[in-house]
């Protein structure tokens, strides 16, 4: 089962709101995801003023699997990676940041949003994000060591399961 990287609860998942909120304020967006690297939706955000979003799940999996090719492109560039990609339309555009290796920032935003404001908040909004996702992490490391749930168990958890009903 594909779960995703890290999990953000209670005041984790409130501040990574916050900053998405503030990262429409400051650029006049319509959407901020922050997505992880398998495609999860982690926290979103949308604009009082936006129309309904779109199918935000379907685009935090394409722009994990746009990242992931990206990733591959700069490597084979010799580059360790490329920190931003930007995706201009008529009429939407779509700004992706790396946090780090688990997580993207996305903005969705309309012609009338700076594209060089969502640049430069973007770049804030990710490392003030990249702050919390390190410590959602460690704490989240430490729960699972306090409770004896690491990788070996849920192992053994799966294949018991597997043997009980048999393998997907």
């Amino acid at each position: 089962m594909i779960e995703p990287s890290i999990a953000l609860y209670g005041e984790a998942f409130k501040q990574a709101a916050r900053i998405l909120a503030r990262m429409l304020e400051d650029t006049g967006a319509r959407y901020a995801l922050l997505v992880d690297r398998k495609g999860f939706v982690l926290a979103h955000q949308e604009s009082l003023w936006a129309p309904p979003p779109p199918d935000l799940d379907s685009i935090a999996t394409l722009v994990a699997g746009n990242a992931a090719a990206t990733r591959a492109l700069a490597e084979l560039l010799g580059e360790e990676h490329f920190a931003e990609i930007l995706h201009q339309g008529k009429e939407q555009g779509l700004y992706v940041e790396e946090i780090d290796d688990n997580a993207i920032l996305v903005v969705i935003f309309d012609p009338s949003a700076p594209v060089g404001r969502i640049k430069i908040e973007g770049k804030k909004s990710a490392a003030a994000l990249k702050k919390i996702l390190a410590e959602a992490a460690a704490d989240t490391a430490a729960e699972r060591k306090k409770l004896g749930l690491d990788t070996e168990y849920r192992e053994s958890a799966a294949a018991l399961l597997d043997d009980l009903f048999g393998e997907a």
